[in-house]
């Protein structure tokens, strides 16, 4: 499947949701480990466990199975691994705090 497809996909799973600041990092040429960051903020926990239900889902579906999970638990951050592609989804004050957009500076916005 063409990465473009899949990165709609997933941004449009997030926003159905009401995620706010989708942003997806291209970091092929950056990363031996990871292709793709996607960047999503939730206002709330059960948002942000509604957002990390539906990417799941959405990432399950064009068949990428989820290696790892981080952060469920803490309700600031949390992290599923697909291997090439990580989703984040972050609160609002964790979002500003670890500033992915920043620490991957060179990495091109899709």
């Amino acid at each position: 499947m063409e990465n473009n497809q899949w990165l709609e996909a997933i941004k449009k799973a997030l926003d159905q949701k009401f995620a706010q600041d989708i942003t997806v990092l291209d970091l092929r040429e950056l990363s031996p480990s990871f292709d793709y960051f996607v960047l999503a903020t939730a206002g709330s926990q059960p948002q942000m466990q509604a957002l990390t239900q539906a990417a799941e889902e959405c990432m399950k579906q064009h068949g990428y199975k989820l290696g790892h999970v981080e952060g469920l638990r803490s309700g600031d951050w949390v992290l599923l691994d697909f291997g090439v592609v990580v989703v984040h989804v972050f609160d609002r004050d964790s979002r500003q705090f670890y500033n992915l957009e920043r620490v991957w500076g060179d990495a091109k916005i899709v």
